[in-house]
């Protein structure tokens, strides 16, 4: 089994950019690993750099030299963090746009019926009304309370069911 770790290749500027404290680092070394001759078993060219805060771990072990195989760790760290941090960015966003729902048949919110008769019902909640002007209007504050009632009495069941209690 092979896992394969897909990560930004960021050029010099990009990585230059990231700046990372030095004393959030342990750097380790160590003797590299397959064929190489005799520098393989006494030098310690292998480098091992674990960013502390996160717990991202790299290795390098792909050049001769300790230096080399450090600067591309490091290289290889901070692409990582630039990754992390665009996930963290994404799931902020995420939580700030709220649950994206898909505009197709059975998705909807809300249904507004203006012939032959007037309606606007939320299918979530069941409010209805049959005053459409005033909802095309903007007088949305009775499926706005509704809705806010209904998704307090919706996370008051998911914490219980989460705690063992049911539903």
């Amino acid at each position: 089994f092979a896992a394969v770790d897909v990560m930004p290749l960021l050029d010099e500027d990009a990585a230059d950019a990231v700046v990372i404290n030095s004393a959030d680092l342990e750097v380790t070394t160590m003797r590299s690993s397959g064929a190489g001759g005799q520098n393989v078993n006494k030098v310690e060219s292998a480098v091992r750099v674990k960013h502390v805060p996160t717990g991202i771990v790299v290795r390098c072990e792909d050049e001769r030299s300790q230096n080399m195989n450090r600067s591309i760790a490091m290289t290889r760290l901070k692409a990582k963090l630039v990754a992390v941090a665009e996930e963290q960015r994404a799931a902020d966003v995420a939580a700030i746009r709220g649950d994206a729902v898909k505009a197709e048949w059975g998705q909807q919110i809300r249904n507004y019926v203006m012939h032959p008769y007037k309606l606007v019902k939320d299918v979530r909640t069941g409010v209805e009304t049959s005053d459409v002007d005033g909802v095309m209007g903007g007088r949305l504050d009775d499926f706005m309370t509704e809705f806010l009632r209904f998704k307090q009495v919706r996370e008051a069941e998911e914490a219980a069911a989460i705690s063992g209690g049911g539903v």
